[in-house]
Parts: structure tokens; sequence; C-alpha cells
């Protein structure tokens, strides 16, 4: 055989085994992709069946809360005192401003930030209509700085406005101001009434009324420090929580 032929035999060879290095090549992304797809659809289910679950969680959870309502109303009628039954109905309201701001986390799923005066205007509309008496000529009102915050922080602010607010619906009669102040980056934001104040003595920290425990709760939850002072013009009080605009580590 000629040098000729031996180097075209040579060449045959080589691209063969090139085109079958590229066969295999090919057969072993084919199978990769296949797999790829795969798992792509089963992590589609899964995501399905989780929103389903949480859904449903969502659901018994509201219908719960509920049931909590109607069975504290109720007991609140059988109750042998005027004071058992003022501290029963206290605890369904109580309930009931967190049932509605379960519901208002609906709208936070999967969103990794809110726009937090819009989210606490919707809240607090939510919240006078379950706790104000229609025609009483009350109103809770949000002023102050448009803003964006992690939801991480928005939701427990959102329970903390809810139980704030429901303190003030029981010691003022005017309207509730809530207001939001920004100066990155600290966040103020201040729940005002125009009730009888607090005592000359008054200390947050020896307070044991579940609703205190509640807000000091949240505010060590988002990182942040609390306040009580009186409202303008001296009157009432004011509930101020200043914390920082990224949730805490």
């Amino acid at each position: 055989m000629s040098v000729s032929n031996l180097a075209d035999e040579r060449q045959l060879r080589q691209s063969g085994a090139h085109t079958a290095a590229r066969e295999t090549d090919r057969a072993a992304l084919t199978a990769s992709l296949l797999r790829e797809k795969e798992l792509l659809s089963e992590m589609s289910v899964l995501s399905l069946q989780q929103d389903l679950m949480a859904q449903e969680f969502d659901h018994r959870l509201g219908n719960s809360l509920q049931m909590i309502v109607s069975l504290l109303s109720l007991q609140s009628l059988a109750a042998p005192t005027p004071e058992a039954a003022d501290q029963l109905t206290i605890a369904a309201g109580r309930v009931a401003a967190f049932g509605r701001v379960h519901r208002r986390l609906h709208f936070l799923d999967r969103q990794k930030n809110v726009e937090f005066k819009q989210y606490l205007r919707t809240l607090c509309v939510d919240i006078a209509d379950l706790l104000l008496q229609k025609g009483a000529g009350r109103a809770v009102v949000v002023e102050g700085a448009e803003i964006t915050l992690p939801t991480a922080l928005g939701i427990p602010l959102g329970f903390l406005v809810a139980e704030a607010i429901t303190n003030s619906v029981k010691y003022a009669t005017g309207d509730i101001i809530v207001r939001i102040q920004a100066a990155a980056p600290t966040v103020l934001l201040s729940i005002s009434d125009n009730g009888p104040g607090l005592p000359a003595d008054f200390d947050p920290m020896k307070q044991k009324g579940l609703g205190m425990k509640l807000i000091q709760s949240l505010t060590k939850q988002i990182g942040g420090t609390l306040k009580f002072e009186s409202g303008d013009g001296d009157r009432g009080t004011r509930l101020t929580v200043s914390f920082t605009a990224e949730p805490k580590a």
C-alpha cells in the first residue's frame, strides 16, 4: 500500500472516530436535556402542589380564626361579669383584626418587596370596617412617606399596626393617625390617638397585657425600638417604632 493510500486510510479512520465521538456527544446531550425536562416538570408539579397546600392551609386558618371570633363573642354574652364580657369582646376583636391581616398577606405572596403606604392604607380600611362603628365619625388615617420595604418587614409591621389600632379604638374617641416618616436608612412608624394619654410613670417593659407583649415582641422581631409619648398638642398617646429599611439578619 502506498504512502498516499495509508494517509487516506488514516484520515478516514480519524474522520470516522470524530463522527462517532460527535454522535456520542449528541446522544449524551439529548439524554441530559431529557433529564432536565423531566426534572423541570417534576419541580413544576411540586410547586403546584405546594401552592395548593398553602391555599388550603390559609383557607382553614381563616375559617379557624372566624370560628374563634364567634366562640369568643358568644362566650362574652354568657360572661358572669361585665368585666369578663369586656375582656372576651376585646379578645374577639383582636383575633378578628389578626384575621384581616392574615387575609391581606395573600397579596404579598411571592413578593420580595411591598409598597408600604398602600399596604397600610388597604389594611387600615379593613381594620376600621371591623372595629369602628358605622356613622361614629371616626377613621383610621394613613399619611406620610411613600416607601418600599422588604416583605419580611411589612408583615410583622402589619400585625403591629393592627394591634396598636385595636388598643386605640378601645381608649380613644377620635381619628387614629398612622404616620410613616423616612430618613434613610431609618424609618419611623407611629400610631397616634386622642385618648386619655399615659400615666406619668408608664413603663412599657412593666406592662403585663397581651397587647403590649405582642407589640414588644413584633418590634423585637424586626430589630426596632419602641417609644411611647404624648400625641400632638400633648393629647392622647403616640406609639412610635423606629427600624432600618432592611430586614434583620
